[in-house]
């Protein structure tokens, strides 16, 4: 039988014998290694691109790190936005709590993020950043989109869209600018991250919606409602919030004065955004779609007419109080003594005045401007005038079409409402409305009256008139229904000071005709002399010696021999002599010489040391010549100086401002300083609070009630009496006029008032014309007057009250030089003791020769008082 072996290899190998041996092994024939085949050119390219890339990432990474460390290693300090309160205007307002002004940089009413309505914090997120509230401070979504838009835009010139959040826009406008460069939005957007883990999304929105920018100067929602639509927040509608929503974007060319129709579609855009986010359903946005757009722009209905003096004043004195950054930005409540009836009383009476100087002594000083009045150009030639600064209100500019003899066709462009269309009107002025006042001045001189009114005006001149009432017919005058006058801004200038003397609240302030030709305030700015107005100082100290008002003193010519000459001061007209006369009468008649003598009986170092005690003149020099008024003092100071006669003689420190508080109502100044003995009690048990008097006693009291008893009869008897006429209470002043007629006083008060009036040129010169009597320019012509229609309009709802006389004062009845007998003040035990007559000169002839300090009359400052 096979083995299994032999067959299998009898298979493999055929028949074989089984003698035969087994085959020897073969080698293994050797195999080569397959040939290696070279890189192919993609491959090399795709390898080097591979490299290429990985460095670029590389490179780019370690850049933007490199910018990243950059840009944020000098990034500013955020930490402050915490606590920031955006700048916020100033509010001043008057004794009545009305809105006198604003003072601000920017026009700004910071709001409360919770006092924000939530409809108007839902359509400026809806508008400016949809996904506020919940992105890390940059969205990735609106950058991405905003890249995809601009690739698609680009070479189209169209301006590429932005991608900022409102986080961004706060960090933009508070830290890093507005410049357009990467490197500040990288800065931008890495302080947006950082500002967000800072603070509340409500912080960061409360100060964007309080910062933002909404155009017509307007910053922040709160001011944008106001400026636009007169609203407060809460008062405005859905369309309005929108519009308002609609502003960020580019507020200049969505004024919807301007671009209407540009407006209402951004503000429809804002609508459907809003309608998109669920804020505002789809009828809502509907109907605030079809509303328009109706702009309110009155801002500021209530505010004090007039006044624009004092604000100024208050704004320096805060200024120099608070600095410019704290009183423009600080959002200060600032509460003043301005009574603004008064002041607008103070204001006309002033403006009379000047008015009645100028068409008595002025002249006539020309046309405005000349244009072409033929009937096809003059409205636009007239339109063409600019409007003189100082013009008042009720005035208008007119052309003269046609001029005869005795009248002229006059046309004006009248505005029916204060945003109407001018509407063109026509008047007659007459002859007699400009004779005779309308004189041509010639060499300092005034001309002869107009004999017509070619004379005054030629076709085509332009000239300020006024609508004066409609006369009956007289006689042979016709009736005129409407009447033409002339008018033309003063040249002479003044001021009033009106305050109480109780505590120096200076309730009006008139510095000048008009704020708007000139800001100089002549009433705390300007130096003038004071004239006569300076003399109850120099009686003030005989008083306080011990002098009484009844003693006789000598009004005889004085000559001083000073080193710069003869001086020889004169009395008021030329009187030479008037012999003796009581102090009183020298005080109401304004007798210079017997002045000088009292000065020099008392001393002037005396007179020196009272005028540095009532703040008129501090460090006055001791020149004679100063005893007439011969310095230099301002119209507030002078009524500061007379408030200490009237309140007993205790110093008056005038103020316009009462309280300062700052944004959050918390008191930071307060000029009333006296201390207030049980304000603080709740218990009526203790009786009613006492304010302690902690002002200086700077005069004698029963001293300073016996020159308001000699001051009331300047009044009475004196220079002083136009002052009184018709007031019908006591009233007490003395008038002013300085050497040549330069300057015109009356500084007049009554119990709770005091008045100071001066008028003159802002140059010193004359006011007297050759050929006119000067009496018509002197304190109590000018002045006085004025003085009384202001006093009038103060006390024309208070009773009459009496001066009341200090403890101590011993009334007396006397006997005048003319008869009329009075209650005459003393000082107890002086009734009797008036000195025997005295002349501080006897001795000497009436001359003092020499130059001593006490005597020298200073002749290159002039005489001073006059009258």
């Amino acid at each position: 039988m096979d083995s299994p072996e032999l067959r299998a290899e009898d298979r493999l190998v055929g028949p074989k014998s089984s003698l035969a041996p087994p085959p020897a092994p073969q080698k293994k024939p050797r195999q080569d290694k397959p040939r290696r085949r070279g890189y192919s050119f993609i491959g090399v390219v795709l390898r080097a691109s591979l490299i290429l890339g990985v460095a670029a990432v590389l490179a780019g990474g370690g850049a933007l790190w490199a910018l990243y460390r950059s840009a944020g290693s000098d990034l500013p300090d955020y930490s402050w936005l915490a606590d920031y309160q955006p700048p916020q205007m100033s509010r001043v307002y008057a004794a009545d709590s009305r809105l006198m002004a604003e003072l601000a940089q920017e026009r700004r009413v910071f709001v409360p993020v919770e006092a924000i309505p939530a409809r108007i914090q839902q359509a400026f997120v809806s508008a400016e950043d949809q996904n506020f509230w919940t992105h890390p401070g940059v969205d990735p979504t609106a950058v991405l989109r905003a890249v995809m838009v601009n690739v698609e835009q680009m070479g189209t010139g169209r301006r590429p869209i932005g991608a900022s959040t409102i986080t961004q826009q706060v960090a933009k406008n508070m830290l890093v600018g507005a410049d357009r460069t990467l490197a500040r939005k990288l800065r931008e957007a890495l302080l947006a991250l950082r500002i967000e883990q800072a603070m509340p999304k409500s912080r960061i929105l409360e100060i964007y919606l309080n910062e933002i920018y909404l155009g017509a100067q307007a910053y922040g929602v709160a001011a944008a409602a106001q400026t636009y639509f007169n609203k407060s927040l809460d008062d405005l509608t859905l369309a309005e919030v929108a519009f308002l929503a609609a502003l960020p974007k580019a507020p200049n060319n969505y004024n919807p004065l301007r671009f209407p129709e540009a407006a209402k579609a951004r503000r429809d855009w804002v609508l459907g955004r809003m309608a998109e986010d669920g804020h505002i359903t789809r009828d809502e946005m509907e109907r605030a779609r079809a509303e328009p757009i109706v702009p309110r722009p009155t801002r500021r209905p209530d505010t004090v007419a007039g006044g624009q003096h004092f604000t100024e004043e208050v704004r320096r004195e805060l200024v120099s109080r608070f600095g410019v950054e704290q009183t423009t930005m600080g959002g200060l409540v600032v509460r003043t003594s301005l009574e603004p009836t008064l002041q607008v009383e103070a204001e006309r009476a002033l403006r009379r005045g000047l008015l009645d100087f100028d068409r008595r002594r002025g002249g006539w000083r020309g046309p405005v401007a000349h244009v072409d009045a033929s009937a096809t150009e003059w409205l636009p030639a007239l339109q063409a005038v600019a409007r003189p600064p100082g013009m008042l209100p009720e005035w208008r500019l007119a052309v003269a079409l046609e001029v005869r003899d005795r009248e002229a066709r006059m046309a004006w462009l009248e505005r029916p409402e204060p945003r109407g269309a001018p509407q063109p009107r026509t008047g007659t002025l007459f002859l007699d409305e400009v004779q005779p006042w309308a004189r041509p001045v010639q060499n300092g001189r005034l001309g002869q009256p107009p004999r017509r009114l070619q004379d005054v005006i030629q076709p085509g001149d332009v000239v300020m008139v006024e609508t004066l009432p409609a006369v009956a017919a007289q006689g042979r005058t016709p009736a005129r229904p409407e009447r033409l006058t002339i008018r033309q801004i003063p040249e002479v200038e003044g001021a009033i000071v009106a305050l109480d003397p109780n505590n120096g609240r200076v309730m009006a302030m008139v510095g000048g005709w008009s704020f708007e030709r000139s800001w100089y305030n002549r009433a705390s700015q300007a130096m003038r002399q004071p004239g006569s107005s300076f003399k109850p100082y120099v009686y003030l100290a005989a008083l306080e010696q011990g002098i009484p008002p009844n003693q006789l003193l000598l009004d005889a010519p004085v000559e001083l021999m000073t080193p710069q000459g003869l001086w020889r001061p004169g009395n008021y007209g030329g009187t030479v002599s008037n012999g003796w006369v009581t102090m009183r009468s020298a005080m109401e008649r304004s007798l210079n010489l017997v002045t000088v003598r009292l000065a020099q009986q008392v001393g002037m170092n005396s007179v020196a040391d009272v005028a540095n005690r009532f703040g008129v003149i501090p460090n006055m020099p001791r020149y004679l010549a100063m005893s007439l008024g011969a310095g230099e003092t301002t119209v507030l100071r002078q009524a500061a100086g007379y408030a200490a006669f009237v309140n007993g003689g205790r110093q008056v420190t005038p103020t316009l401002i009462d309280t300062v508080q700052d944004r959050h109502g918390r008191l930071v100044w307060r000029t009333d300083q006296r201390r207030c003995e049980g304000c603080e009690s709740d218990s009526p048990a203790g009786g009613p609070p006492n304010l302690t008097e902690e002002r200086r006693q700077i005069a004698d009291p029963v001293a300073a009630f016996q020159m308001v008893s000699i001051l009331q009869g300047v009044v009475q008897r004196g220079t002083g009496t136009r002052a009184g006429e018709g007031l019908g209470r006591p009233i007490a002043g003395k008038t002013g006029t300085t050497d040549d007629y330069k300057d015109a006083w009356f500084v007049g008060f009554t119990p709770d008032l005091v008045v100071a009036v001066w008028i003159g040129y802002d140059e010193p010169r004359t006011m007297s014309i050759p050929g006119l009597p000067d009496a018509d320019v002197t304190g109590g012509r000018l002045a006085a007057p004025v003085f009384r229609d202001v006093a009038a309009a103060a006390l024309q709802s208070s009773p009459p009250v009496p001066f009341r006389a200090p403890p101590g004062t011993a009334l007396v009845r006397v006997q005048l030089e003319n008869g009329q007998t009075i209650m005459e003040a003393f000082r107890p035990g002086t009734e009797h003791a008036a000195r025997p007559p005295s002349d501080p000169f006897a001795g000497g002839g009436g001359t003092l020769t020499g130059g001593s300090a006490g005597a020298a009359a200073g002749l290159d400052r002039g005489l001073g008082g006059l009258y």
